[in-house]
């Protein structure tokens, strides 16, 4: 597999739609995980994150002009113990009830499949990071429909043990921006994690197409210790 540089993937394709990377920063001392929300429809922009807990949620940023709710508010990052959950929906809240019920990441997803936004039937994506005693693993899964017919759920997870520094991987639920939208193909992207925060922060924004970006989030968890450091970007101010 060819690293990708994150820089262009972000500003080469208009509309990714969600994404999640995960990774380790080059001095192999923080475990890192970004999430973005993007939107083409007024409701999906009226959006801010906010956080709730150790974890974010989304909420209206005008109540008063938010239509369905129903796809898109949810907690996008909840924290189990050691686990770290981030998705692009409320299965957020099913692997967390899962996992805290014995079952694992991937036994947890068992019961949801891709949204049913027809024709898109856009992908849930989800990922878990294990920080513990100094080590940090993580696994992603994508739940897509077959090549668009919904009649089909595919079911993929990638699990990365003890990942490299300065490496990690990049998954998004739009392959490109046409009508209807294609499903991401393939294995997660590899990318290179930066160590700092700030900078990593501003590449991911700024390289995030003007019109259609809402929100970001960056976490910069300490392995050793698992103290983390949250930074959150919001379109609406």
């Amino acid at each position: 597999m060819q690293k990708l540089n994150l820089k262009e993937e972000l500003s080469g394709n208009t509309y990714p739609g969600r994404g999640i990377v995960i990774g380790k920063t080059p001095d192999g001392t923080k475990a890192v995980t970004a999430y973005f929300i993007m939107g083409r429809s007024s409701n999906s922009r009226n959006r801010v994150f906010v956080t709730e807990g150790e974890g974010i949620r989304t909420e209206a940023f005008d109540p008063s002009k938010l239509e369905d709710p129903s796809l898109i508010i949810y907690a996008p990052v909840r924290v189990l113990n050691e686990y770290t959950i981030v998705t692009n929906g409320d299965q957020t809240d099913t692997i967390y009830d899962g996992m805290a019920a014995g079952q694992t990441f991937e036994q947890s997803l068992r019961i949801r499949e891709f949204e049913p936004d027809g024709p898109n039937f856009t992908p849930r994506i989800s990922c878990v990071m294990q920080i513990k005693d100094g080590q940090f693993h993580y696994a992603m899964s994508i739940l897509k429909s077959n090549n668009g017919n919904p009649a089909a759920c595919n079911r993929y997870t990638f699990t990365y043990e003890n990942p490299v520094a300065g490496e990690g991987h990049f998954i998004h639920t739009y392959a490109q921006d046409i009508n209807p939208l294609p499903s991401f193909e393939g294995e997660p992207k590899w990318v290179e994690i930066l160590d700092d925060m700030d900078e990593f922060t501003n590449m991911l924004w700024e390289n995030l197409n003007e019109d259609n970006k809402v929100s970001l989030f960056v976490r910069y968890i300490d392995i050793a210790t698992g103290k983390y450091e949250t930074k959150i970007v919001n379109k609406n101010v």
